[in-house]
């Protein structure tokens, strides 16, 4: 299986934009999607507090399906179970929960009402993808395990054995889901897993997926496992404030992926299953938004199709660009060259100019312009004192770099609100164009 991840915890897409990716992703050869909702899952009852103002509607929900169906790809919908739930523990109301208690990254499992929770949650998750047959349960970064004062007094109890601990809570999550869901089978990821000893992990078998390798396989095998699944990236991984994908990066990595599925044959009976391409959109719940998925989209191509093609050749170049009606690409540059025919084709090229020229074209007049330096410091504009003969010298070029900045955003605007919903268009411009364009605005506003 070739799942793409759809991380939903920032820039969520509008079902609309699904519509268009769906049949490229499966194009690209991907058969199934990663759903990770968070708070876009339109939440009911009790646990209505977790939605996001924009969240999905059951609708949206079964409609996103629906397409998955449609273009043949399975849906395993992820719910994170231990850590990266700060969606849920920023609340008052789930506040006792945490491990620790100043921080809300990660649930305290000696607290019953974290696993209660937590059913409800997989429960409302689970009834909405009937016809999925895997679930996601995360568990990864189980951040400031043991320090919160139950687990300390749990592990004085259990000989400090903070794996078998951490363990406890993930067989209770999952009895919970065999027992109430027949036939559904689990997938976590395996950062968690790998400081477990072997003793401790064959008395607590599950299914699960993993990135790195080497003496952790040869661990899983050692444990019962029989089935692995791995994990790369296409985008989300070079930093949480990166806004543009550095494609030789990520098609290294499923380089890399590929030998470790060449090798696999000879850890039998250990069988591999799938792999998830990971995108992340946020690092957690309260940093940045990393790159946007129509950002993404090249390099998820150039992923997908070397996984498909088993490398990347002259070949498989080809037919990344036909799919993405690109001329030619530069993978060191991390450019593609072309109109581009894919799904948010504008917003690429767009998110292009700001990232190589927006920062640039204002601080060099900024801070370069030597009239600007002289005539109109900020020492004249605070006291609005200047000679026109020398503001004029620089005027022109001032306002035509403004107008001309402001269009541009205009059109980013209508772009970036044909796919995503308003809390994230404001988000990207306050954090990418503003910083840069409020200086030249507030030289401007000054000059007139």
């Amino acid at each position: 299986m070739r799942l793409v991840h759809l991380d939903l915890k920032g820039a969520a897409p509008r079902v609309s934009y699904l519509e268009q990716v769906f049949p490229l992703l499966s194009q690209l050869g991907a058969n199934g999607i990663l759903i990770e909702y968070e708070d876009m899952f339109p939440f009911k009852g009790e646990l209505e507090i977790l939605k996001s103002p924009y969240a999905y509607s059951e609708k949206d929900i079964e409609r996103i399906q629906q397409l998955a169906e449609l273009h043949k790809l399975e849906v395993v919908p992820l719910v994170q179970t231990f850590g990266h739930v700060e969606f849920i523990l920023k609340h008052e109301k789930y506040q006792h929960m945490r491990e620790v208690e100043r921080f809300p990254n990660s649930f305290n499992p000696h607290v019953p009402d974290t696993l209660a929770l937590l059913k409800s949650i997989l429960s409302q998750v689970i009834e909405k993808h009937k016809h999925s047959t895997w679930i996601h349960i995360g568990a990864d970064e189980v951040f400031h395990l043991g320090e919160g004062m139950d687990s300390k007094n749990w592990m004085s109890h259990n000989k400090g054995d903070m794996g078998t601990m951490y363990l406890k809570h993930i067989k209770e999550v999952l009895s919970f889901i065999t027992t109430q869901f027949w036939g559904l089978r689990a997938l976590m990821w395996d950062d968690m897993l790998r400081k477990i000893s072997v003793g401790a992990l064959q008395v607590a078998l599950v299914d699960h997926a993993c990135h790195t390798l080497g003496p952790f396989l040869t661990k899983y095998v050692e444990s019962g496992f029989e089935a692995v699944w791995f994990a790369s990236a296409f985008k989300g991984t070079t930093g949480p404030a990166q806004t543009w994908t550095p494609l030789s990066y990520h098609l290294k990595n499923h380089l890399s992926w590929l030998k470790v599925m060449q090798t696999l044959p000879q850890l039998a009976p250990l069988r591999f299953q799938g792999i998830i391409l990971t995108g992340w959109q946020r690092y957690d719940h309260y940093s940045v938004l990393c790159e946007l998925l129509p950002v993404g989209i090249p390099s998820l191509a150039i992923c997908l199709q070397t996984l498909v093609n088993g490398g990347f050749t002259e070949e498989t170049k080809r037919k990344v660009l036909d799919a993405l009606g690109f001329q030619t690409m530069q993978l060191e540059q991390s450019t593609c060259e072309g109109r581009g025919v894919f799904p948010g084709a504008e917003i690429y090229h767009m998110v292009e100019q700001v990232n190589g020229h927006l920062k640039e074209s204002i601080l060099k007049v900024l801070e370069e312009e030597s009239a600007i330096k002289g005539w109109f410091s900020p020492y004249h504009r605070k006291r609005q004192f200047g000679n026109p003969r020398n503001m004029e010298t620089f005027g022109t070029k001032v306002l035509k770099l403004h107008e001309d900045w402001e269009s541009f955003v205009r059109d980013l605007r209508t772009h970036l609100e044909r796919v995503y919903f308003p809390d994230t268009v404001e988000e990207w411009m306050e954090e990418n164009i503003n910083p840069y364009l409020d200086q030249l605005r507030d030289l401007v506003r000054d000059y007139r």
